[in-house]
């Protein structure tokens, strides 16, 4: 399947009580395909064979899967553990239906095993868990000698919250608001995909204008988050007068936001059946927002000393991103042009894809394509919005009783890259099971990678183009 053309896109860990689960989900583009293989488990010596060395992700999803389930995946050719900290006692599976509280926390695997770089001149940096900052814990620890960064480890899961768990027992359209806090930041991308994952298990249908303004809410959630990210990165390296102008612009999309749905993170609108929006977004407001975001664009890359920070800096090769199975604006700017929004569409209308302009995998690349994107996203809310037969902005239908137990798959290409949630229903219609893979899951290994050969000085820069959520992986 990999050989032709199928990527993993899922791996999860299920408790059917008298047995376990797991389910691997293979995803291709042109035409958009899923497989799923279900290979049931003895509970007491669960057991699968380790597909690590075909698929990097792979790899790591069947290390989430131990941690979380027990579930071996024999010959990894590294088995350590990922989502669980050392100070998780070993034995103790929380995903299991009979896992019950949580034990004492102790030292009782010893220290994350870091890797070693040893030599004349060579030291360490630890930098966080905290940071001095708003965002979410992740220690990084350098090895570097003078300023050159020979290795970097980025340890994570400081705040995994059980969240796949929280959602077992709820009914769909209870579970929405769950949905949408999983990253903060992707309210749409992540309630979309759970919504379509729903109504592909109860088989319903959705109308053509619900989907055109989910695809308009996934696109103002792409504008938001994009021009803040430019401006961060204009701040990065010292052009702060920028920032402040996308952070202005960044307001006037929030604003955007809370007219349209009544909410500046755009939560409450997209449910189960369908979407409910308070008005629609006017195009020629956001034609002038294009206009606006260019010209700050046009400032960053005429200016020698911000194009020289970003050229040539922190390369993620067309290879790399590749053989990572990164995901987004991440892959798109190394070359890859993977968009859900072709691949896996769910839209009535076909969107035009769009054409990046550098594809070298360094910040400038990354840089750029988000530019790009701006624009694009411009011209898919006002096409969007001319398709409308503008016959009401609410459009719903009511799920039906499933009867039977079910599961389904949604995708949706999230502002950060394809965001997949897998969902099974009981017979009453309560979910048992959702699995999510933000696009950080696959983009966080792809740092540490760009960044060997670069300068210390570089980190914050790189970390910023990437720009990965903790919360959306650290579920």
């Amino acid at each position: 399947m990999l050989a032709d053309g199928f990527r993993v896109a899922l791996v999860a860990g299920h408790d059917d009580g008298d047995r376990l689960r797991a389910v691997y989900l293979f995803t291709a583009a042109d035409p958009d395909r899923r497989v799923e293989l279900r290979v049931p488990l003895d509970r007491d010596d669960p057991r699968v064979p380790s597909l690590a060395a075909l698929s990097f992700p792979a790899g790591r999803f069947e290390r989430e899967m131990r941690d979380l389930f027990g579930i071996v995946p024999t010959e990894h050719p590294l088995p350590r553990r990922l989502v669980r900290h050392f100070h998780w006692p070993q034995g103790w599976y929380p995903m299991r239906a009979d896992a019950g509280d949580p034990p004492e926390f102790g030292d009782v695997a010893g220290p994350y095993p870091f890797r070693t770089v040893e030599g004349p001149g060579v030291y360490e940096i630890p930098v966080g868990p905290v940071h001095a900052g708003m965002i979410e814990p992740g220690h990084f620890r350098f090895s570097v000698v003078g300023e050159t960064i020979l290795n970097l480890k980025a340890r994570l899961w400081f705040v995994h919250k059980g969240l796949e768990r929280l959602f077992q027992g709820r009914r769909p359209e209870q579970a929405v608001p769950l949905a949408e806090c999983i990253s903060g930041d992707t309210a749409v991308g992540h309630a979309l995909a759970f919504c379509l994952a729903v109504e592909d298990a109860l088989e319903v249908t959705v109308s053509p204008d619900a989907q055109r303004i989910r695809a308009i809410l996934l696109e103002l959630e792409r504008l938001y988050n994009h021009i803040t990210d430019i401006g961060a990165l204009c701040n990065d390296v010292g052009h702060g007068i920028l920032n402040a102008h996308a952070q202005r612009i960044r307001e006037q999309l929030l604003r955007i936001n809370d007219q349209t749905t009544g909410h500046r993170l755009l939560r409450g609108a997209i449910v189960p059946g369908g979407v409910t929006t308070v008005t629609l977004p006017d195009p020629e407001q956001l034609a002038a927002i294009g206009r606006d975001t260019a010209e700050i664009v046009d400032l960053a890359l005429g200016h020698t000393v911000v194009r020289d920070r970003f050229a040539g800096t922190a390369i993620l090769t067309a290879q790399q991103a590749y053989d990572l199975g990164t995901l987004g604006y991440v892959a798109r700017a190394s070359g890859h042009a993977v968009d859900a929004r072709h691949d896996h569409p769910f839209l009535p209308d076909e969107l035009p894809r769009t054409r990046h302009t550098r594809t070298d995998g360094d910040v400038l690349s990354r840089f750029l394509v988000r530019a790009e994107e701006i624009t694009a996203a411009i011209a898919h809310i006002t096409d969007l919005l001319g398709r409308l037969d503008h016959r009401g902005t609410s459009a719903t239908a009511a799920p039906p009783e499933s009867g039977t137990a079910r599961s389904g798959v949604g995708i949706v290409e999230g502002w950060r890259g394809t965001t997949v949630h897998r969902v099974e229903l009981a017979e009453d219609g309560t979910l048992t099971r959702v699995k999510v893979v933000d696009p950080s899951f696959f983009n966080w290994p792809a740092l540490p990678v760009a960044l060997a050969d670069t300068i210390v000085p570089d980190f914050p820069l790189t970390n910023k183009s990437f720009n990965l959520s903790y919360a959306g992986n650290d579920l």
